[in-house]
């Protein structure tokens, strides 16, 4: 085997992206209040184009909801954190990122949180908020505050985990022979096979113009002949995701373990040219093989990176995206939190939010605009959701505009997930009153501080007239003496991303 480097350098992870690809949520999005709609792989400046006007403006982004005309807000549960990944990586080298790229929600869940973890394997709901501060300038009338939904589940310990059942597919076409592609992808593989336990398994297959079998599933206690079928890797043509991922997923029916946690890992750059290059019809050929059985991993990597394909293939496979760019972040991947979040913790996990109007007379939902169900579908069990696994947090932002005088409650937040096991569903729920809503910005928990912070940068970048409520020098700020008090590097980081993006 050839001598591999030490340092475990990747640059782009889906974090187990726990998804089931029995039947795509997105076909049940949009029902209630038609979020935007962006063409596979289009990746023109300005706002997405809504393929319902209903509750969004002309510029195609998300517009207040009276909650007289419709109290309740419902979405599937994500985590990915790709977008701000993407964006940080590429305003750290002097570019901007796309407006069509940048999700809110994906910047907001992109930093740690300190919810309370559950006793059970369900998950523990909090509502709080706070006033804006003083240099948010609202564009509407009235008390505005923000309201923050906080989802979390039990971390698990990696050695009580069930075994895994891993099946690497791996881009190895013309485009990715770029610098800080195949040959990260290759050292995320080495770190990933040292990392897994010798009775867990792992099976490769590669694809180019068509896809091949590099490696049936084997054991890891043959790490040896895992490590070498990596070490041998090379760069070939054009890049036909479809036959990859179609394959990956026979590979991993014909090598899979009852009682294991069976996945399938996508590495690619995500710039399919041959064969179907857009997410459905990749999907639709593998999901009556996944069941729910078989859930989705994706890695992409590269500055040139098809992020619509890929955010895409996450959403409609009820998956999740993760975007890495340093050593130091793909080292705690995948030696801290890969290993121990291969099971899941919840199956379509959905959220719904009702507000009383009584005491609201607006509310609007930032980002998640393709992870919008409608009303309906929140106790429909068919309907899919998002896939959770252990020791994950979840975010949800607001801003709610109060009525004068307002008092009691201002909202009601309900999670349904299905236990991974027994498939029954549960549910949990927590209240917002106006008087948890009443403190200053300045006096809000700092994490919450770093939600706004986040958030609000993402609607600058994806240029929504909500970006022009606020000035990236405040959100800067807002966000280093939030870091200051928590002592947190990757908030740190954030502001000095926010910087960069203002000069």
């Amino acid at each position: 085997m050839t001598s591999r480097p030490t340092g475990r350098t990747v640059l782009v992870l889906l974090t187990a992206a726990c998804a089931a690809l029995s039947g795509c949520a997105a076909a049940n999005r949009g029902a209630s209040h038609g979020p935007p709609n962006t063409a596979p792989g289009h990746l023109g400046g300005g706002a997405p184009t809504p393929t319902d006007t209903s509750g969004y403006g002309q510029d195609g982004f998300a517009t207040e909801v009276d909650p007289a005309v419709d109290p309740r807000s419902t979405f599937a549960m994500d985590v990915d954190t790709a977008s701000y990944g993407y964006a940080r990586n590429l305003i750290n080298q002097g570019q901007r990122p796309d407006p069509r790229n940048i999700r809110p929600e994906e910047f907001v869940n992109s930093f740690r949180e300190d919810y309370p973890q559950p006793g059970g394997n369900g998950f523990t709901v909090g509502l709080d908020g706070t006033r804006l501060p003083g240099t948010h300038h609202p564009g509407s009338d009235g008390d505005v505050r923000l309201v923050r939904v906080g989802l979390q589940t039990r971390a698990e310990d990696r050695t009580g985990r069930p075994d895994a059942a891993l099946t690497l597919v791996i881009d190895v076409s013309g485009s990715m022979g770029d610098p800080g592609k195949l040959d990260m992808v290759k050292q995320a593989l080495h770190t990933l096979v040292d990392q897994l336990r010798p009775t867990d398994s792992v099976a490769i297959v590669t694809f180019s113009d068509d896809a091949r079998v590099v490696r049936p599933m084997t054991r890891v206690a043959q790490r040896g002949d895992l490590h070498a079928a990596v070490d041998e890797l090379n760069v070939q043509s054009s890049t036909n995701l479809e036959a990859g991922l179609v394959t990956g997923y026979r590979v991993a029916r014909e090598g899979f373990r009852a009682g294991s946690t069976n996945r399938v890992i996508l590495l690619s750059d995500g710039l399919a040219n041959v064969g179907d290059t857009a997410a459905a019809p990749i999907l639709t050929q593998v999901r009556e093989a996944a069941s729910k059985q078989i859930t989705l991993l994706g890695v992409g990597v590269g500055n040139d990176y098809g992020d619509a394909l890929m955010e895409q293939l996450a959403d409609k496979g009820d998956g999740y995206v993760v975007y890495l760019s340093e050593l130091a972040q793909a080292r705690k991947v995948f030696v801290e939190q890969l290993p121990a979040a291969l099971t899941i913790r919840a199956l379509d996990a959905k959220v719904q939010v009702t507000f009383d109007a009584h005491t609201v007379a607006g509310y609007r939902l930032i980002g998640y605009d393709d992870r919008l169900l409608a009303d309906s579908s929140f106790r429909n069990d068919r309907v899919d959701g998002g896939e959770v696994g252990p020791g994950h947090s979840v975010t949800a932002l607001y801003t709610v505009r109060l009525r004068p005088g307002a008092s009691g409650t201002v909202a009601q937040a309900q999670i349904r997930w299905q236990d991974p096991v027994g498939k029954q569903p549960h549910e949990a729920s927590d209240t917002v009153t106006v008087s948890d809503l009443g403190g200053s910005f300045t006096a809000a928990p700092p994490r919450l501080r770093v939600c706004y912070a986040a958030a609000y940068f993402a609607e600058a970048l994806r240029h929504s007239p909500y970006g022009s409520e606020v000035r990236l020098g405040d959100l800067a700020q807002i966000a280093s003496r939030a870091a200051d008090q928590i002592e947190d590097a990757e908030v740190t980081d954030l502001a000095a991303v926010i910087r960069r993006a203002g000069d």
